[in-house]
């Protein structure tokens, strides 16, 4: 059973980092793409990064590019994202998911498989 568990979101303020962790258990995730979605209040959810597990590439939305890193630890098991320079309008619950044989331009939800549970960001200004 494929477990993915975030951890790392909390309160920070505007110009402040944070580091979210997906750790993820149930299976080989060679074949798998990961990546992070956010869903602000009233909003979609949106596509925010993602990871080849195979190969390390990476893809990011407009709005992070230069601001977020996405990384994993294959030894590990876990995903990472780093956001620096946080801005209030990052302000949401992350998700970390799981694209069986998809790629880092998997961008859209239905594309991904296994979800986490999410994790709140919220960053005042």
């Amino acid at each position: 059973q494929v477990q993915l568990v975030e951890s790392g979101g909390g309160l920070v303020q505007a110009g402040g980092s944070l580091r979210l962790s997906c750790a993820a258990s149930g299976r080989s995730f060679s074949s798998y793409a990961m990546g992070w979605f956010r869903q602000g209040p009233k909003k979609e959810r949106e596509f925010v990064a993602a990871i080849s597990w195979s190969g390390g590439s990476t893809n990011y939305a407009d709005s992070v590019k230069d601001r977020f890193t996405i990384s994993r630890d294959v030894a590990k098991n876990t995903v990472f994202l780093q956001m620096n320079s946080l801005k209030p309008e990052d302000t949401a619950v992350y998700y970390c998911a799981a694209a069986r044989y998809g790629t880092i331009w998997s961008t859209v939800p239905n594309e991904y498989h296994y979800w986490g549970q999410g994790t709140q960001v919220t960053v005042s200004s």
